[in-house]
């Protein structure tokens, strides 16, 4: 496989030394003891609550955000990463936008930011499958190709679990150590999310949640969480 809220936004604009000074200390650390420094995995609620425009904007979105260019500073700085995404509704709707892929430069970012910008859904109309949509998450990382510093999970949605097992229930059949779930939740819905994330989806260390009012500022909220990622990358390599 080729290697290639307005709450919180002050926490994810870093300055431009900082990111590069945080860096060094996460390619020492990995380079001390780890292949990598992390494997990430991008969860995409593409629910009935989701409507083909709001798909739309997750999903440049996402692209968007992975080619800003604070965000691939911050991955050069630490020699790259290891990045995967999908799109999850249902408890049996699960599909891959882009494999397992290691993104280190604004060349290999680019080209995996342009395979999630080019993805076409592939269900429609079916329930929040949380609990399924984490267990799919965690078969992705025990599929890493390496065993990376970190391992993350960022799962973003509109809504609550409404079909299937809740998430509690995936963390109890799966170990979880070492895994950090983080959150981006879109505003609006009922019942709101918000709460139900911060309750049942967060897990394992450094997990946060990033708020956004609605699909319109989706890039902005996941540029943002994508920057505290790699941001508690640093902290945690030190």
């Amino acid at each position: 496989m080729a290697r290639g809220a307005r709450r919180g936004r002050g926490c994810g604009r870093l300055g431009r030394r900082a990111v590069l000074a945080l860096g060094l200390l996460a390619v020492s650390a990995a380079k001390a003891g780890a292949a990598c420094s992390l494997s990430l995995v991008l969860a995409l609620d593409v629910s009935s609550s989701v409507d083909g425009r709001e798909y739309r904007l997750q999903r440049e979105g996402l692209a968007a955000a992975l080619a800003d260019p604070a965000v691939v500073e911050a991955i050069a700085a630490q020699g790259g990463i290891w990045i995967t995404a999908f799109e999850w509704s249902g408890t049996e709707q699960q599909f891959d936008w882009l494999e397992w892929t290691h993104v280190e430069d604004a060349g290999s970012i680019g080209r995996a930011a342009a395979r999630v910008a080019a993805a076409r859904r592939a269900s429609e109309g079916f329930p929040t499958a949380l609990g399924y949509a984490l267990g799919h998450a965690l078969a992705r990382l025990r599929d890493a190709p390496e065993r990376c510093l970190r391992q993350v999970i960022d799962v973003a949605g509109d809504g609550v679990n409404n079909h299937g097992f809740p998430p509690r229930s995936t963390y109890r059949a799966n170990d979880m150590t070492g895994i950090t779930v983080n959150g981006l939740v879109i505003e609006g819905e009922v019942p709101p999310p918000v709460p139900f994330y911060r309750a049942e989806v967060l897990h394992g260390p450094g997990a946060f949640l990033e708020v956004t009012a609605s699909y319109e500022d989706y890039a902005e909220a996941m540029r943002r969480k994508l920057l505290r990622e790699l941001a508690a990358q640093y902290v945690m390599a030190r």
